[in-house]
């Protein structure tokens, strides 16, 4: 199962952000408007992304309570045509939607997501993927911390599924 090693902050400026990331040799590499599907399970995180081209139906597992959030993850890729939506709200008990427009940009093994999150806010997610050892990963994690100067004080240990229902109960 694929792992990698998280961080979510709550931002001001995005833009300038963008512009640190890439003055430091992030690239740019796609702009998506996303609704992720939460619904209620009893293992992990179990998500239904919808985006314009296609779908991706995700579980995930990550201990909320560490200092840092390690995460295992699985994606399925779906097609649009066949209504994905519909068929897993058949199945599962969708308990929350999240609307965002993502910019995501790359540096070497991390994604950085500069996120625009309806009736949330702007916010700052790293994904560093391991692809050797959780030692290396952390170090290339900790870099582009650096280079931002992020807080990690700051970080929300929340996914947007959570943060969404904690806005909406309000």
């Amino acid at each position: 199962m694929p792992r990698n090693l998280e961080l979510k902050l709550k931002v001001d400026n995005l833009s300038q952000l963008r512009e640190t990331c890439l003055s430091f040799g992030a690239n740019k590499h796609a702009f998506l408007k996303q609704k992720d599907i939460y619904y209620n399970t009893e293992k992990g995180l179990l998500k239904l992304r919808i985006m314009e081209d296609f779908s991706e139906f995700i579980l995930y597992n990550r201990n909320e309570n560490e200092g840092e959030r390690w995460s295992d993850y699985q994606i399925l890729k779906i097609s649009n045509k066949e209504k994905p939506e519909e068929f897993f709200n058949l199945i599962f008990n969708p308990v929350a939607v999240v609307e965002k427009e993502r910019e995501v940009l790359l540096y070497d093994n991390t994604r950085i997501h500069l996120d625009k999150v309806k009736n949330l806010g702007d916010f700052l997610e790293l994904e560093t993927v391991v692809t050797s050892t959780l030692d290396d990963a952390k170090e290339r994690f900790n870099f582009i911390v650096n280079k931002l100067n992020l807080d990690l004080d700051n970080q929300i240990k929340k996914s947007y599924k959570n943060l969404v229902l904690e806005n909406d109960s309000k």
